[in-house]
């Protein structure tokens, strides 16, 4: 007898609590093998194609493209034939993957042992919404587990609040309370001996907004206009809204906890790039033994950085707010900004000071393709420590950029353009680029900035100065 299985949305890793369904690559009724990929999701950090660990008929399906789900939610559900051995009672659709002919793949929340008792970070209301939807085909629907959701008690008297320890071990949970100003010590945890869970946070948010809510309703109007209206402007009622999720969501809360966290300052200086233009010209233009992959300009940028960083360490750091610590990090992993269809995406290249321009462009040219076709993991796509924005490719001049949170620095590089420029006492027409630092003024002053700007300077004006340290 066939069992069904129900393949729910695993963990995508990197603390990613949701993703988005972009694309089905099956439908009801299809065939699928072990390790298949069968959807094709959109995280807040990258695109990925989600294997299913069973082999079966696909028979249900659940949500629509463009649906967002939480991590557990039902994704679809699988008939596979009966396990080899099996007695004649009913399987339980709940049985695990290995004795269903599971997965040979390590995929977080299933995999090829025994499945260990984990507890997932589901936000309630999602988890009701997508495993009650309707699925998308007209195959009869199979009937799956349902996880309940846990019922979370708000405590708010002032007597109940704890004096010991908060019982929270996620640091995602931690910041999300930080972020929507709930005192942990109020919540009483559902997890298991009182630990406090991510939808207990989530219940409390809803609270403190319903209260929130009401409360407005409650007050005297006082002008017309509509509730919904930001900043107290009022809003057409045709206006667009456009959501902020997937990569436009993740990169408004990046920069938004920047602004709002780093006390940022910006230096910036012209600098002459003639030199530095016809280095790289020579180079590229080498035959024979010394020739090699073109090296663009972005590639000797990066490796002008990674000599600076090691002359000015202070700016590959980050500090830990909550230790009041600055972190002076060992390596340098460059991240780059990158336009594409999805949206701005920064890469990341690592042990960028272990590796020369020609390595470092090769990468550069890798990292960015895949950023193109939506293929980037989000293990590319975070861990870097500073970041080289090349904003002349929009053909302006100058920035003050946002920093890559929770880095420490960005150099913005301008576009490089003939100017009239005075050079060896007499005026001539040089190729001239605009230079900015943007850096966190907590872990250094102006005097180190500068410092190293000025070097960078010096070594886009005379690139033999790069060669002290070859």
């Amino acid at each position: 007898m066939a069992q069904v299985l129900e393949f729910k949305l695993p963990d995508l890793g990197e603390g990613l609590t949701e993703a988005e369904i972009v694309r089905w690559l099956v439908e009801v009724g299809d065939v699928v093998a072990i390790d298949q990929p069968v959807v094709e999701v959109e995280t807040a950090k990258a695109m990925v194609e989600v294997p299913c660990p069973y082999g079966g008929v696909v028979t249900a399906r659940f949500g629509e493209e463009g649906t967002e789900l939480p991590v557990g939610a039902p994704l679809l559900t699988v008939a596979v034939g009966a396990p080899e051995g099996a007695s004649g009672s009913g399987g339980d659709s709940g049985s695990d993957p290995e004795s269903a002919g599971g997965s040979g793949n390590v995929l977080v929340g299933y995999g090829t042992g025994a499945p260990a008792a984990r507890r997932r970070r589901i936000r309630p209301d999602r988890l009701d919404r997508a495993v009650t939807e309707a699925p998308v085909s007209g195959a009869p629907l199979v009937e799956a587990p349902v996880v309940e959701a846990p019922v979370v008690k708000v405590l708010v008297a002032e007597a109940s609040v704890s004096e010991g320890p908060v019982p929270v071990v996620s640091p995602l949970v931690r910041r999300l309370a930080r972020q929507h100003d709930i005192d942990l010590r109020r919540l009483a945890g559902s997890g298991p001996d009182g630990l406090i869970l991510r939808a207990d946070v989530d219940r409390a948010i809803r609270t403190a907004e319903e209260t929130a809510t009401a409360r407005v309703a409650e007050a005297p109007v006082q002008a017309q206009v509509p509730a919904s209206a930001p900043n107290g402007v009022a809003v057409a009622v045709d206006a667009e809204r456009i959501p902020l999720r997937g990569v436009r969501g993740a990169v408004a809360d990046k920069l938004s906890r920047s602004r709002t966290e780093i006390p940022d300052a910006t230096c910036w200086v012209d600098a002459d790039a003639t030199e530095l233009m016809a280095v790289r010209a020579a180079m590229n233009a080498a035959t024979g033994p010394s020739a090699g992959p073109k090296v663009s300009v972005l590639a000797l940028l990066a490796r002008i950085c990674t000599a600076a960083l090691a002359r000015f360490p202070e700016l590959n750091s980050t500090v830990d707010t909550e230790a009041r610590e600055i972190v002076r990090l060992s390596g340098v992993h460059l991240g780059f900004a990158a336009q594409t269809e999805r949206g701005l995406v920064v890469p990341v290249v690592r042990d960028a000071h272990t590796r020369n321009a020609e390595s470092i462009g090769a990468e550069i040219a890798r990292l960015t393709e895949l950023a193109r076709t939506g293929k980037l993991s989000p293990a590319q796509l975070t861990g870097g420590t500073f970041t080289l924005n090349n904003y002349g490719v929009f053909g302006v001049d100058g920035s003050t950029p946002i920093i890559n949170h929770p880095e420490a620095a960005m150099l913005g590089v301008g576009r490089i353009m003939p100017k009239p420029w005075v050079h060896q006492g007499e005026l001539a027409v040089r190729q001239v680029v605009q230079l900015s630092l943007t850096f966190d003024h907590r872990v250094c002053d102006g005097g180190t900035a500068g410092g190293f700007l000025r070097y960078v300077a010096d070594c886009v004006e005379q690139p033999a100065v790069l060669l002290r340290t070859l």
